[in-house]
């Protein structure tokens, strides 16, 4: 029968990480904070092509638009913000 997709993660208070556009950051800090398990192989790997190996792990990545594809395949299980310069 599967899961009601009603209930759960929906509405105002859905996690969906905003990923900043390419001219407002050079770099930007992904934060892994929800797990991988249970969720799908592809997903697993594109968090590992991120750099992310560990749950609340933080890793700076280009902020290009092919890392961009990838933040938002997994976009419900990270945190982004823009890196800090340094």
């Amino acid at each position: 029968m599967g899961r009601n997709p009603a209930v759960g993660r929906q509405g105002p208070a859905h996690h969906a990480a905003v990923i900043p556009s390419e001219a407002s950051a050079k770099a930007l800090a992904v934060k892994q904070i929800r797990s991988e398990i249970g969720h799908s192989e592809t997903m697993r790997r594109t968090l590992r092509a991120l750099g992310l190996r560990h749950h609340q792990q933080t890793v700076q990545v280009p902020n290009t638009s092919s890392v961009r594809g990838m933040l938002i395949k997994v976009r419900h299980l990270i945190e982004v913000s823009p890196a800090q310069e340094s």
